[in-house]
């Protein structure tokens, strides 16, 4: 995979860096965000596939980028197909410092010393080029407001962006409440950056140790006739599970 496209980690977290501040919105979930991406990345880069409710390796060769590449081994040596909720909740320590690492390197941002209460040292991120945030925003801005389906790129990283909870970052207040919901309608776009987005709001409600029923299994226990658990009313979007975290995400 070429180096001419950024990668959807590396968008995610161009879209949370908040331009005043230098720092990232919803950073706590933003990190389940980028294992999630990286998962959607390596999908569309044609070397996993989602297989159920877990991700399987169909092509082990790397794709040119080290960050990636170290998942797409990890996932190789776990030899059978792996949970998404699983992967997304395992530890990922470092992984939001190492996007900004390299955003930096690639001089995307650069990093701005500072202190905190006047003496522990902090690190902030300022976007040297705000024409690429930009360009990131308006598709998404873009698939909101013409309600064209937009490509798997772009319905993935919408997906990601509400499951983190990006959407009261990038459209806030009362005014921005029907975009968000919007936002959160593009999930139905792509499969994978839905079964993603799923997985990481999941995991931030805790509900990762009960593996998800697929429909058919769902449809046979409920009898016929009777909606699968866990499935929309037709018509209804799909929704984050309840919760605080999910309250959080959906405002």
């Amino acid at each position: 995979m070429g180096r001419s496209r950024r990668t959807l980690p590396e968008e995610l977290l161009l879209l949370a860096l908040d331009p005043a501040t230098g720092t990232t919105a919803q950073p706590q979930s933003l990190d389940l965000g980028l294992a999630g991406a990286q998962l959607v990345e390596l999908a569309l880069a044609g070397r996993i596939a989602p297989d159920g409710d877990r991700i399987a390796v169909v092509a082990p060769r790397p794709t040119g980028d080290p960050t990636l590449d170290c998942a797409l081994e990890l996932l190789r040596r776990r030899g059978a197909p792996v949970r998404a909720v699983n992967w997304i909740g395992g530890p990922r320590l470092g992984l939001r410092q190492t996007y900004l690492s390299h955003l930096e390197r690639c001089g995307m941002v650069h990093a701005v010393a500072g202190q905190m209460c006047g003496v522990l040292p902090t690190t902030r991120y300022q976007a040297t080029d705000t024409a690429i945030s930009r360009e990131i925003r308006a598709r998404l801005d873009s698939a909101i407001r013409t309600g064209v389906p937009p490509d798997p790129r772009t319905a993935a990283l919408a997906a990601l962006a509400h499951a983190v909870g990006l959407g009261k970052h990038l459209y806030p207040g009362n005014e921005g409440r029907s975009s968000r919901s919007r936002l959160r309608d593009l999930i139905r776009h792509d499969p994978m950056g839905g079964l993603v987005a799923h997985a990481v709001m999941d995991v931030q409600n805790g509900v990762a140790a009960q593996p998800r029923r697929s429909p058919a299994q769902a449809g046979r226990q409920a009898g016929p006739g009777a909606r699968p658990a866990g499935e929309p009313a037709r018509g209804v979007p799909l929704q984050p599970r309840r919760g605080s975290m999910a309250r959080a995400v959906a405002h």
